[in-house]
């Protein structure tokens, strides 16, 4: 059985200090690492690119 990905990508980009303000933050930063990684995989090349992947996958980046 292959690992799950929160176990393996999210596990391993969890240690990573978050330098941003408390009140600004929307989302988590492991969570945003793993959305543009999964992004570029999938042939993203810009943020605008990385958002349309994010907003198209949502309901599969919620699971």
């Amino acid at each position: 059985m292959s690992p799950r990905f929160e176990d393996t990508i999210l596990k391993h980009f969890s240690g990573i200090e978050d330098p941003r303000i408390d009140r600004t933050k929307q989302h988590l930063l492991k969570d945003m690492i793993a959305i543009a990684i999964l992004a570029v995989l999938s042939g993203a090349d810009s943020w605008v690119a990385t958002e349309t992947y994010a907003q198209a996958k949502q309901e599969w980046l919620q699971e």
